[in-house]
């Protein structure tokens, strides 16, 4: 046989364009037109729906960006149309490929049910199927005229991404507005020869399988009429019967469907918008699941769901009932699909209180699986956090886009910090936004690395990011699917009934243990430097809110504010979503969080106050109020007295023009430059500075990366750096014993002061930086002479060791990394912190000097300056803490790191102020002391075995207890934990490496 394969395939692709596909609708008459542009925000529905409208006709243009217009769309069906299927076409202005980025709308009757979405792929609205002649149609339709920020050059600098810098113009023009006729038997035509187009061209050119489709789809496309198509469209369809009939094999490869808009909560758009994003969609998918009886859609995010409740009721009514019939899923058990890098250990443990408390208060669903598709990599300490709030599995898919090594497994186990092992499962469809087309569908059985072990994987399949969905046209695909040769298999599943499925058939899967390093995204952890301030102070305000409302309440009867705590707790986590704490929304994003994270502070400050008030009384006594978990200044954990000095601090100059700084614990030398030529351990008689080298060295660096501009640092930045040695002013600061230095480069200034703090072996460099620079990346340089192939970084509940060496790809793909309050280097009997107040990106190398010796640097990330989807990100002042702790143990890491986040507060009170709770052994840090959630009064302490080391603890009540439990995150008994005893308030117990506790300790 003659080969007329290309032939036959090019064909296809032409009589679907040109001929089937426009015959899906085949008769149309024009809708009226009307619409109303609302002069500013959003308004309810009720005010949209009896707003004045005037008449717009198709081809006009509308909506300025971040606009909304309501459309009234009225018209009759022609009583020739009668019996038939009939729908309205509506369509905005779309671009076809950016679902999800473009204008959208949500469609309403005349008495405000809402019907369905509107967005690129999703265009139609059913009228009647059949319908009456004569019938009288009338919509309205409240579309949003959100701007293209990422366009065909997609990271290009645009003024779009704010509306005080967008503009007026119109953005869109409505293209079609139209009653149209439904041809379904064309319809399903068209599914039909793209189902078996797309599977024929992923099948090997000698594979039987494929020759049979061609010559199925030629004999189809020979009975098509091309003057008739609607006429001979069924019996084209016959002829395509016998191969979409054709059976899977045993063998092949099967896929869960899980129906899914992944919705960023904010991105390119703000929150205000989110909320009606989800409310489309949303009203989308219980439309889709009355039409499609084996359609299955989840949802994640916990406070997507509360938006729809709160916004949109008539939504909110639907999505319940759907929900009720075990279809409409919630998924994820997190308040948002967080950053997992940065939140730290109790904002990350409250993701999960607060997504799963929502789904089991609403719905009394639980979660078992964690669902972060679209997170940035993922942090060591996380498995624990999983398990701790009772959940028991991972789905991301975001790994997959790593630029450097590929990842071995699809289905595995993931390890922790302390031991936990987490089932995982990453989608080798590769995408979080699967439409079921074939190439994706092959690519999956192709791509997934556990074959001969397992033969399930998740597709979670809609179009997301800005929502839109699951389509009519992707469960008619995967309805073909089903069981089709040369294919893998496609069923409608939940999560849940995925992971059993993948567990059972593959129970001891391979083990990756550490940290899940996105090879990409590094910038992450710098970009947005004031939102990334606001998420630290925010997290130890909350600490501090907590553990001194509890205190008081517990002394003396102060109202612990339970549900302001909530909502601010609700707040903060909503603001570490995988594109606002990282960085990488619109510059509205981050103006408003700046805002929100200032009104927190204030908030949370008034509480912290008044409780604090009423446990010092009246008095003129100097209280200094301890929250950090370690003594500080003779003032225990969790308590206030009067803090205890020691030691002095001296400042003296160098012939050289230089200063030292010396407390008699640490002698620091600082030259002409403002530079740290010496920072030498007394006790030790050890130089923490390499030699020929200084620390305090700011490095500017050239950051344009290829793509992603506020996501990405490539490794070529290292190729050109400047070191901002020269100094404008190098002078003794107001208070005679530290060290003021200003520098000026480019559009910019640096102020520093330099300070030993009397008594205390580190020193602080606090850092101003009015920042004016564009494209610019700044660290902050220690040269450390110090020998070793590790160091240890924060993360939540306990560290993390990354090798200093690249002596792999995989090592070498590292070459920016997150820590949370400390990174900790060490030879055995001694070792040096850096510790932060508010910075989380930094790099650590190592090389050897002529003498031998080993120089180790450690640098943090301060600031960019990337131009999109921002282009004024960070220009402005800001201020870092650092210190470099000298002769630090890991255990000193840890103290310091709390230290520079918890400032002592200092009050005039009766007397001293006793902890609630105190434990006796540095190592084990308590996170939180609060009062339960259930409002009935038992205090809750978590804590965990900081050092990485066994610990055996006694923690001590300050007030008399009846009882004691060991919970989970949720504050719930764990049945299979035996309670701690109690004798005279204090408990011990007893803890393996970083192992997290929650104890509820009963009041007697």
């Amino acid at each position: 046989m003659h080969d007329d394969r290309t032939l036959v395939e090019a064909r296809l692709r032409r009589v679907l364009d040109e001929r089937i596909r426009p015959a899906v609708y085949p008769e149309s008459v024009p809708l009226e037109v009307a619409v109303w542009h609302a002069p500013g925000e959003p308004v309810p529905v009720a005010e949209g729906l009896a707003a004045d409208v005037e008449p717009i006709t198709v081809g006009s243009r509308w909506g300025a960006p971040w606009g909304t217009s309501w459309f009234r769309v009225t018209g009759t069906v022609p009583e020739a149309w009668a019996g038939r299927t009939v729908e309205a076409v509506l369509d905005l202005g779309f671009d076809e490929n950016m679902p999800g980025f473009q204008c959208e709308g949500l469609v309403y009757r005349p008495d405000g049910t809402p019907v369905k979405g509107l967005n690129p792929r999703n265009q139609w609205v059913r009228i009647g199927a059949p319908v009456q002649g004569g019938e009288e149609v009338r919509l309205h339709v409240e579309a949003a005229s959100n701007p293209v920020v990422m366009d065909y050059r997609p990271f290009t600098p645009t003024p779009l991404g704010d509306l005080e810098t967008a503009g007026s113009d119109p953005q869109y023009t409505l293209t079609r507005m139209d009653l149209a006729v439904l041809d379904e038997t064309v319809w399903h035509l068209v599914t039909d020869l793209e189902v078996l187009g797309e599977l024929m061209a992923e099948l090997p050119v000698d594979a039987p399988r494929r020759w049979e489709i061609l010559r199925a789809v030629e004999r189809a496309l020979d009975a098509v009429d091309l003057q008739d198509v609607g006429g001979t469209a069924e019996q084209a369809r016959s002829r395509l019967t016998d191969v979409l009939a054709a059976p899977a094999v045993p063998s092949a490869h099967r896929i869960s469907a899980v129906g899914h808009a992944h919705i960023d909560s904010a991105w390119l758009w703000p929150l205000r918008e989110t909320v009606r994003k989800v409310a489309r969609t949303a009203a989308n998918m219980t439309a889709l699941l009355d039409d499609e009886p084996d359609f299955v859609f989840a949802m994640s995010q916990a406070q997507q769901w509360a938006w729809v409740k709160e916004h949109r009721p008539e939504v909110w009514a639907r999505v319940k009932k759907a929900v009720a019939e075990g279809r409409f899923v919630p998924a994820g058990g997190m308040w948002v699909e967080s950053d997992t890098n940065m939140p730290g250990s109790e904002a990350m443990a409250r993701q999960f209180v607060h997504g799963k408390r929502f789904f089991l208060d609403e719905f009394g669903v639980e979660n078992d699986e964690a669902w972060l598709p679209d997170t940035f990599g993922f942090a060591a300490g996380l498995p624990q956090i999983i398990k701790a709030a009772g959940s028991r599995y991972l789905l991301t898919q975001k790994i997959s886009w790593s630029r450097t090594n590929r990842f071995p497994h699809h289905t595995f186990r993931w390890e922790g910090i302390d031991g936990t092992r987490i089932f995982t499962h990453f989608p080798p469809v590769d995408t979080y936004n699967c439409s079921m087309r074939g190439a994706e569908i092959a690519h999956a059985v192709r791509n997934f690395k556990d074959k001969g072990a397992a033969r399930h994987s998740l597709a979670p399949t809609g179009w997301g990011d800005g929502g839109g969905g699951t389509t009519r046209e992707m469960v008619a695909k995967a309805a073909r699917l089903r069981d089709l040769e040369g294919s893998a298999t496609v069923t409608w599943e939940t999560p849940s009934a995925f992971f059993a499925k993948a567990e059972a058939e593959n129970p001891e899967p391979p083990v990756w243990v550490g940290e899940l390093y996105l090879e990409l995204h590094r910038a992450t952890l710098t970009s947005q430097a004031g939102t990334k301030q606001g998420n630290r102070r925010s997290e130890h305000l909350l600490r501090e809110a907590e553990l001194w409302a509890a205190t008081a309440a517990v002394r003396t009867g102060f109202p612990y504010p339970y549900a302001d705590l909530d909502r601010i707790w609700k707040t903060v986590l909503l603001h570490q979503f995988h594109d606002i704490l990282p960085g990488s929304s619109i510059a509205w994003v981050h103006r408003e969080a700046r805002a929100t994270y200032a009104r927190v502070a204030d908030e949370l400050g008034g509480i912290i106050d008044a409780a604090q008030r009423a446990l010092a009384g009246e008095g003129s006594v100097p209280l200094l109020f301890n929250a950090a978990p370690h003594t500080r200044s003779g003032v225990a954990a969790g308590g206030a007295r009067p803090a205890e000095m020691s030691g002095r601090t001296t400042r003296a100059e160098r012939p050289d023009g230089g200063h030292v700084l010396d407390n008699g614990l640490l002698r620091v030398g600082v030259d002409a430059r403002g530079l740290v030529d010496s920072a030498l351990d007394l006790a030790a008689g050890r130089e923490t500075i390499a030699p020929g080298r200084t620390g305090n060295l700011l490095q500017l660096h050239q950051d344009l990366p290829n793509m992603w501009d506020a996501w990405d640092v490539d490794e070529f930045y290292r190729n050109t750096v400047t070191d901002l040695t020269d100094a404008d002013e190098v002078t003794p600061g107001d208070d005679g014993v530290t060290v003021r230095i200003v520098r000026t480069f480019g559009a910019s200034r640096v102020t520093q002061v330099l300070s030993l703090p009397p008594g205390e072996k580190r020193l602080v460099v606090d850092t101003e930086v009015d920042w004016h620079e564009t494209e610019k990346f700044l660290k902050l340089a220690f040269p450390l002479d110090l020998h070793t192939d590790r160091y240890a970084s924060e993360t939540q509940f306990g560290h993390f060791f990354r090798p200093t060496h690249t002596n792999t790809s995989w090592e070498a793909a590292k070459f920016e990394a997150c820590n949370h309050r400390f990174v900790h280097l060490q030879e055995p009997d001694w070792g040096v912190a850096v510790v932060n107040d508010g910075t989380y990106g930094h790099d650590v190398t190592r090389a050897v000097r002529g003498d031998g010796g080993t120089t180790t640097t450690v640098r943090v990330s301060l600031l960019r300056a990337p131009r999109f989807p921002d282009p004024e990100t960070d220009q402005g002042v800001h201020r870092f803490r650092h210190a470099l702790v000298p002769g630090a143990s890991i255990g000193d890491a840890v103290r310091e790191g709390w230290r520079v986040n918890l400032p002592g507060r200092r009050l005039h009170g009766a007397g001293e102020v006793a902890p609630l709770v105190t434990v006796d052994r540095d190592s084990v840090v308590v996170t939180a002391v609060k009062l339960a959630d259930d409002g009935s009064g038992d205090v809750v302490v978590r804590f965990h075995e900081a050092h990485g080391a066994r610990a055996h603890a006694t923690l001590t009540a300050g007030f008399p207890v009846a009882g004691v439990e060991v919970t989970d995150l949720l504050e719930r008994p764990l049945a299979d934990t035996a309670p701690p005893a109690v004798d005279d308030g204090r408990i011990t117990v007893r803890l393996r490496p970083f192992e997290l506790m929650t104890l509820r300790l009963k009041r007697a």
